[in-house]
């Protein structure tokens, strides 16, 4: 009898655990749970960027007198951020370090093969084409404050504070750069916004709110 009882008081959390895993299951088969991810040091950083990069590419396409200034305020903020960024890389948790946004061609290669799954990506960070994104948007971000401190505007009669160090066509090249590369900046951002979509859409991960929470579904 007592044998029995041991056995009867066994089968239930076995049964118990099945059920759970075959509920945190998906239509492929594999299994997700929600993780801390994203640091709030980078969860800041990241929302404080699109404040400043959104503010300053407006303010500069509809520069007038009254906001000039912001416009290099902004800048100045913006160059502090990428530079935050670039350090906390290298002293933050793993999932922000500067190193997981180099991925090797092969995990590009099979990402891109499963990409078109109507399924979650579940990847404990970026995905190998999310973190050539993140290197592309920081290094147009700091193209576009290096050449910023270097312009001069006629129209405005202002100048980048490194703009008197250097002769005319430097200065005329990083006008040329910064008009060209604020461009750039937008069509990264579009990109940026169209894979959110997609993978909110198509494949039913919502990027957004980790980014917030800092808790992220991956798969184990």
């Amino acid at each position: 009898m007592l044998v029995a009882r041991v056995a009867t008081a066994r089968s239930g959390p076995t049964i118990s655990n099945a059920e759970t895993t075959m509920s945190n299951h998906s239509s492929t088969g594999q299994g997700f749970e929600e993780r801390r991810v994203w640091d709030g040091p980078t969860r800041l950083f990241h929302w404080a960027l699109v404040v400043s990069v959104a503010a300053g590419w407006l303010i500069g396409k509809t520069m007038s007198f009254g906001t000039i200034g912001w416009h290099f305020w902004l800048g100045y903020t913006t160059g502090g951020l990428v530079v935050f960024r670039l350090v906390w890389g290298t002293v933050g948790p793993p999932p922000s370090r500067l190193a997981v946004l180099f991925p090797a061609p092969s995990s590009v290669a099979r990402y891109l093969r499963h990409v078109g799954k109507r399924e979650p990506g579940g990847v404990a960070g970026h995905s190998p084409l999310g973190a050539l994104s993140v290197l592309a948007l920081l290094a147009a971000l700091l193209v576009q404050v290096i050449t910023g401190l270097f312009s001069s505007s006629d129209a405005f009669f202002t100048e980048g504070p490194l703009a008197d160090k250097v002769p005319g066509s430097v200065v005329l090249l990083a006008n040329q750069i910064h008009g060209l590369n604020a461009w750039v900046l937008a069509g990264l951002v579009g990109l940026h916004v169209a894979a959110l979509m997609f993978y909110l859409v198509w494949k039913h991960e919502n990027l957004v709110r980790p980014m917030i929470t800092g808790i992220k579904k991956v798969r184990f």
